[in-house]
């Protein structure tokens, strides 16, 4: 589980983060602000921030069949399931209240994380196309289970590998900001 987070930070660094381009990487490119959508006073996650984020990628000729995702924080559901768009059956054909989580809304999965940066009460959630973050595996996964004569037989676990991740497309990244007190 913990290689896993790892794994989840990398890609949430590399999605919002400095992106480093060019023949030798050594050209740092950050998201534009363009890709960014703000926080408005003490809004959640709405379905206006959502139809922004569709915008944009549509806007970008981001293909439609590309899978299309957002990385939320549990606050940022409950948000939405306060919203009779997302809840009502006239509006979605996922149930999302008697589920109590939302799958899929406006074309987007939601994948739900507590590893989002949050500063000045704003979460920063992620939209993205499935293509526009790449994660590169340098060392694939080396893992050990021994036990330690030293330490009274105790078990040790070992457990590595080596990763990167960038941004592929700015087009294909769009920060949402989501107030979270």
């Amino acid at each position: 589980m913990a290689m896993g987070r790892a794994m989840d930070d990398v890609v949430i660094s590399a999605a919002l983060g400095t992106s480093f381009t060019g023949e030798t990487g050594s050209t740092s490119t950050a998201l534009p602000a363009a890709q960014k959508i703000a926080e408005a006073g003490t809004d959640g996650l709405t379905i206006a921030k959502l139809r922004t984020a569709k915008e944009k990628f549509d806007l970008a000729s981001v293909d439609p069949s590309i899978t299309r995702n957002i990385v939320v924080s549990p606050r940022q559901i409950t948000d939405l399931l306060g919203t009779t768009e997302v809840t009502s059956s006239d509006f979605n054909t996922v149930k999302a209240l008697a589920n109590g989580e939302i799958n899929s809304f406006l074309g987007f999965n939601f994948i739900v994380s507590n590893r989002l940066s949050i500063e000045s009460s704003k979460r920063k959630c992620i939209a993205f196309a499935s293509d526009g973050i790449a994660l590169g595996v340098g060392k694939d996964v080396n893992a050990r289970i021994d036990e330690r004569a030293d330490k009274s037989y105790a078990t040790q676990v070992y457990y590595c590998m080596s990763i990167g991740a960038t941004r592929m497309e700015e087009e294909k990244v769009v920060e949402v900001q989501a107030h979270e007190a």
